[in-house]
């Protein structure tokens, strides 16, 4: 099992709200599952657990997540699509939902992952 470390940035496009951009996180990884905490867009902490598959530099990462305001339940589906620019760099790109006054929206969240071992 490794233990990463990580710093990810993120934009949402299609949402109403502003939301943080910074993510610190860590992360626990075994070859195919992976858990962790991070600094989420809504400011809150939350906490992941999940499967990830790797295809060459292609990836996708599914499971469920605390920790955000716009669900009614305190554990929410997870899934983001990834692609490895290098040893620690990895982009990806993941669905989002918004729910406020104006209704509910849904969007998307690009970001860079930077992780060390």
């Amino acid at each position: 099992m490794d233990t990463l470390l990580g710093l990810a940035f993120s934009t949402h496009l299609g949402l109403n709200e502003n939301y943080n951009n910074l993510h610190p996180n860590i992360r626990l990884q075994t070859e195919q599952y992976i858990a962790g905490a991070f600094y989420n867009s809504e400011k809150n902490i939350s906490l992941y657990l999940g499967k990830e598959i790797e295809w060459d530099k292609f990836g996708f990462e599914f499971g469920i997540v605390t920790g955000y305001d716009a669900y009614d339940y305190p554990i929410a589906p997870m899934a983001r699509a990834t692609y490895q620019l290098s040893e620690d760099y990895k982009f990806y790109v993941a669905p989002a939902y918004e729910k406020n006054s104006s209704g509910d929206r849904v969007g998307i969240v690009f970001g860079l992952d930077f992780q060390i071992k």
